[in-house]
């Protein structure tokens, strides 16, 4: 592809690879003359810049010279008393030789001639710098002459040995070797190339075609290899090129030959050795790879011989070329398009008149020969292969290649290129606590596994969580659970016993001074305790006691007071009323000795009062003892108390509501509570055994979860999963949303550290999520021959075939909301999958692509008429199955319908069809279509009833029939009463066509009718939290939002969860949705919506398309912007 051109008849070279920006330096050709005869010579330099996409080039500096060029040579020579761009070179006519400043040229200041030299007898046609020591250069003229050139001090120049030791003849070209730097070589019209040693003053050796048509032009040396070289021969009967190893010198080592004449020209890419520029007589300019010998790009035909190419250094696909025609092209080996630059001529010529009257498009004429696309090299080069790379793979695996460690030349051909595997391992302290752990699992020892992790932690926290975690192993846990929580009956009953006898007794502690009702039981408490001692000394006066020795009579006091209303009531057999008097005169002993002879329902509101009346700092635990509405109190109580609200429960809570009781007090801990009682929280659910609400807690400590955090909670996890197993055994235990998103995580984790194997044990077998059965998919799969034996699991992706499926015109063709018209599109080149839902109008065989397609594409549908929706017909739309009033008459004469696969179209015209494209997979057939129609008139917009009444040209209709074929019944068959059809054509005229009067009366009657209410059911009381947590999160949402289009956001997600809240009236969720619903709201009140997002992927994940694609997505919104506005 040609990016640059210019005009100049004129030599070349490029500025060096260290010159940045890259320049183009031109001198007059001396083998040149223009149509003025003008002997005048010119050194000029252009600055390269790609970014411009004209194709002139920008002159940067220029300057007359006393004669004209046959070589230049631009060399980056600096030590001090020059600048960084180098030196030009120029050799001319009579052997001068012209160094000049480059920098100065560029500036247009000082002097830019460093010196003139002419010590040549001939023209000097052969030029180079030495790679290595910028300072020497070599020149080649006439009558075989060479000089060494130091440019610190020009007075002497050197050669390399006489003259009488080489061809008396001129030198074409001179080439200084590109890993020695003292080996000069040169190239002789004869065809023998002489090989210089500057150490010795002589040649080493000297190389030929035996033939002797070798007629040289030009010498280029192996980048890399030092003993290879190649010689080019201009002569037509031997255009050839001719790659030498100076190892084999007795014949080349290969030639290549695809020129038809002889080449002027040769230029070996210094950034890809493989690749070899050469350009000949046939006005061809290729591009060779030496290593297969073949043409892998070829320039087209230029107009004129090219006697000069050169690669920039700089830029490696970029290549000059100059040619006899007066122009100096650059171009890209990476091909492009030939139109292109056609067109990019002719936009220039074409502005040249921009003045004048406007000019027609310019027609560029074809060329039938030339290729229009140019293509790149058939074989990427070298500078664009990655000498090494690297690549993590699944498994913890890194892929690693690179170049060999050993030189070019000395790499057998063909040569193996390595690729290692290694495995990486970055958490060497995760994986030995994973496989303690998953030993442990293992051989069941899980007690010996808590005992250590017990004795190795220091954060008390942990060491009483590892303790809850231990006792759920062993039996009577909820004993133990309490010894945990410090209550223990054994100690309490030491203490009691001690207190009971000792001297102090209850009544003088501190607490109770000075409280009349604490002096009383001290009173009691003494005499119990008298009696208690008597009743150890002798026990047989105790039954004496039993039965009084002598009977005092006592009195029924039938006073006024207290005691004789008492006795009233009493000999009345009215307790409720006796009960009243003694609580009014707080006996309240009497009170309940009372009530307890009157009943159950009397004791209960006796204690009531009691409570009521009688406030004490232990009254409210008496009252949840009494009452076991531990609910109210999980729910009333201090949470400074929570161990003991804790003990209450393992205490006086049956096994049936003890989960929920505990799963509640972590909850409110977790809620009402800093993060210590969050922190804390987790007790609880390890006493009821919730895995899920244990993860969710920690998901909250460990907001960046690393992987010794993961671990931390994986180990707790599988304990207290293998604890709930033993209990309940292996069916009972099921994972949650939130743990099985830590299990997948941890199993990530573990294949990234190569432990595949350990990976697959974690994740749940039972667990249908697409990310769990693809990530063990590809477990069992990474792991090879470890999984010999074992049952491969199922393939978790749908299977798709590529590629176009076989599809009639006809069948596409039809489809309820496509514009008709009357010319036939062409069919499209994409591939189609028409997938049929109801009645196959293709043939019955269906690919698995076809058929995981229609699974997920039946989600979209109504599950049948009965509950399809109104279809809107707009303009240009009528029903698939309609007839129009003219084609009744045609039916009978039509032989088959079109639009059914192997049928024939009808006579005449065609009728009009739909672009194929249209037609996408999964379309409803034209039966379900039907039935999806509301039988409704239809009047389309700007025509009236009688339109179709009036005579008019005989308009073609597509002929369309139900199932069955012409003449069956149609069930389903539309009214024709009121109906209007269109005839195809389109759009715009309807649009146009004047609205008649009575369609716009009617429509204001449409707009004057009053909006029909719609009266919802309301929400079942156990989905109403749902609702009033949405809500609450979308006003939240609203308050804090600042811009309006998030506003507007949450305005429309208020109206789209109606659907949520229809689902819920009518019951049709499924209970894994309804679940992770819940879920989903818990973390909304608890803030946690980043936890929330998780959940709703794992609930979506595991849901029908169908049942949540009404509401899960702007609940994701939702979240999505609650998560934005937290943080």
């Amino acid at each position: 592809m040609k990016l640059k051109e210019l005009e100049r008849p004129a030599v070349q070279v490029w500025s060096p690879a260290s010159q940045c920006p890259v320049y183009l330096a031109t001198g007059t050709s001396a083998q040149q003359l223009d149509a003025s005869f003008s002997t005048n010579g010119t050194l000029e330099i252009f600055e390269v810049d790609f970014r411009d996409p004209s194709l002139d080039l920008k002159r940067k500096g220029v300057l007359s010279a006393s004669s004209r060029f046959y070589k230049l040579i631009w060399g980056s020579f600096g030590n001090g008393l020059l600048e960084a761009s180098g030196v030009i070179a120029g050799g001319g006519n009579n052997g001068m030789l012209t160094l000049y400043n480059v920098t100065h040229i560029l500036s247009s200041g000082k002097e830019p001639v460093i010196a003139q030299r002419q010590k040549h007898t001939g023209a000097v046609r052969a030029l180079d710098f030495n790679p290595f020591q910028g300072h020497l250069l070599a020149t080649g003229a006439s009558d075989s002459e060479i000089f060494i050139w130091d440019l610190n001090n020009l007075n002497v120049p050197m050669t390399p040995g006489s003259k009488s030791q080489q061809p008396p003849e001129d030198i074409k070209a001179l080439a200084w070797n590109r890993q020695v730097q003292h080996i000069l070589a040169s190239a002789h019209p004869s065809g023998k190339a002489v090989v210089w040693d500057l150490r010795k003053n002589e040649p080493i050796i000297k190389v030929s075609d035996h033939s002797n048509r070798m007629h040289s032009s030009g010498l280029a040396w192996h980048p890399e290899i030092a003993t290879q070289l190649v010689l080019c021969s201009e002569d037509d009967r031997l255009p050839v090129i001719q790659l030498w190893d100076l190892r084999f010198a007795s014949s080349p080592l290969k030639v290549l030959e695809s020129h038809s004449r002889g080449i002027l020209s040769v230029s070996w890419s210094q950034a890809d050795p493989e690749l070899l520029l050469s350009s000949a007589k046939d006005n061809q300019i290729l591009c060779w790879n030496l290593g297969s010998g073949e043409v892998v790009y070829k320039l087209p035909t230029q107009s004129s011989w090219c006697f000069d190419v050169q690669w920039c250094p700089r830029d490696p696909p970029v290549f000059s070329a100059a040619s006899f025609d007066g122009w100096i092209s650059l171009y890209s080996v990476m091909g492009g398009s030939w139109e292109v630059q056609q067109i990019r001529q002719a936009d220039k010529i074409s502005s040249s008149f921009s003045k004048g009257q406007p000019l027609p498009p310019l027609q560029v004429p074809e060329q039938v020969a030339q290729a229009s696309l140019i293509p790149p090299l058939q074989k990427p080069p070298k500078w664009m292969r990655r000498p090494a790379g690297v690549s993590f793979a699944f498994g913890g695996k890194l892929v690693t290649f690179g170049l060999p460690s050993t030189p070019a030349h000395q790499v057998p051909q063909p040569c193996l290129r390595l690729v290692f595997v290694s495995q990486v391992t970055t958490e060497s302290e995760f994986l030995r606590r994973s496989a303690e752990l998953q030993e442990s699992l293992g051989s069941g020892n899980l007690l010996n596994y808590c005992q250590n992790k017990i004795e190795l932690t220091s954060l008390q926290s942990e060491k009483m969580l590892w303790q809850f975690l231990k006792v759920t192993l062993e039996q009577d846990s909820r004993v133990k659970f309490l010894k945990l929580l410090g209550y223990s009956k054994d100690e309490l009953q030491k203490k009691v016993a001690t207190w009971l006898k000792s001297d102090l007794g209850l009544g003088e502690s501190p607490q109770s001074e000075g409280d009349d009702h604490n002096n009383r039981q001290q009173v009691f408490c003494s005499q119990a305790s008298k009696h208690i001692t008597e009743e150890a000394s002798a026990s047989s006066t105790f039954f004496d006691e039993l039965v009084p020795q002598s009977m005092t009579p006592w009195e029924i006091p039938i006073t006024e007071d207290t005691d004789g209303l008492l006795s009233q009531a009493l000999l009345l057999g009215e307790l409720g009323p006796a009960v009243e008097l003694c609580l009014k005169e707080e006996r309240f002993a009497d009170a309940i000795i009372l009530a307890q002879a009157g009943g159950a329902d009397l004791l209960k509101q006796t204690q009531e009062c009691y409570w009521a009346k009688k406030k004490s700092r232990i009254s409210s635990l008496l009252a949840c003892v009494v009452r076991k509405n531990w609910k109210d109190m999980v729910c009333t109580c201090s949470l400074q108390n929570w161990r003991e609200a804790l003990a209450l429960l393992l205490t006086y809570s049956g096994p049936e509501k003890f989960p929920e009781l505990c799963d509640m007090l972590g909850t409110r801990m977790e809620q009402e509570g800093g993060r210590a009682l969050t922190s804390e929280a987790r007790l609880c659910y390890v006493c009821s055994g919730n895995v899920e609400q244990l993860v969710e807690c920690w998901a909250k400590c460990h907001q960046a979860s690393s992987p010794l955090a993961l671990q931390d909670l994986m180990e707790k996890v599988m304990v207290l999963n293998r604890s709930l197993e033993l209990l309940r055994g292996p069916d009972g235990v099921s994972s949650g949303p939130a743990t099985t998103y830590r299990v997948t995580q941890y199993a990530n984790l573990l294949a990234a550290q190569g432990s595949l194997a350990t990976a697959m044990s974690y994740l749940p077998r039972d667990c249908t999520q697409p990310p769990i059965q693809q990530l063990r998919d590809r477990l069992f799969h990474a792991q090879g021959s470890g999984v010999m034996g074992q049952q491969c699991p199922p393939f978790p992706f749908p299977r798709v075939v590529v590629g176009a499926t076989p599809h009639s015109k006809e069948t596409s063709s039809y489809r309820l909301g496509f514009q008709f018209s009357h010319q036939v599109p062409t069919p499209s080149l994409r591939p189609r999958i028409f997938t049929p839902l109801v009645t196959p109008l293709t043939p019955s065989h269906s690919s698995p692509y076809q058929s995981s397609r229609m699974q997920n594409i039946s989600d979209y549908r109504s599950p049948g008429p009965q509950a399809a929706q109104p279809l809107p017909l707009g303009p240009g739309v009528r029903p698939a199955l309609f007839e129009p009033p003219l084609l009744r008459e045609q039916k009978a004469q039509v032989p088959n319908p079109t639009g059914f696969p192997g049928t024939w179209p009808p006579p005449g015209p065609p009728p009009p069809m739909a672009p194929p494209d249209t037609i996408q997979p999964g379309s409803a057939s034209l039966v379900e279509t039907a039935q999806q129609i509301p039988l409704l008139p239809v009047r389309l917009p700007g025509l009236s009833p009688m339109s179709f009444q009036s005579p008019a040209p005989p308009v073609s209709f597509p002929v369309t029939h139900p199932p069955g074929g012409p003449g069956a019944p149609c069930s389903n068959a539309l009214p024709t009463t009121g109906l209007s059809t269109v005839p195809p054509g389109p759009q715009d005229s309807l649009k146009n066509a004047p609205v008649p009067r009575t369609n716009l009366q009617r429509k204001k009657q449409l707009q004057q009718r009053p909006p029909e209410k719609v009266e919802r059911k309301e929400l079942p009381p156990e989905h109403r939290s749902l609702k009033i947590s949405f809500d609450k999160l979308l006003r939240r949402c609203s308050l804090s939002a600042a811009d309006l289009k998030t506003k507007r956001k949450l305005d429309e997600a208020a109206q789209r969860l109606e659907c949520l809240y229809e689902k819920l009236c009518q019951g049709t969720l499924s209970p894994h949705v309804l679940a992770g619903l819940r879920e989903v709201a818990r973390c909304v009140d608890a803030g946690s919506f980043e936890q929330g997002l998780a959940v709703h992927a794992q609930v979506v994940g595991c849901s029908s398309f169908s049942e949540v694609s009404s509401f899960m997505p702007v609940l994701k919104a939702v979240l999505t912007i609650a998560h934005k506005l937290h943080t």
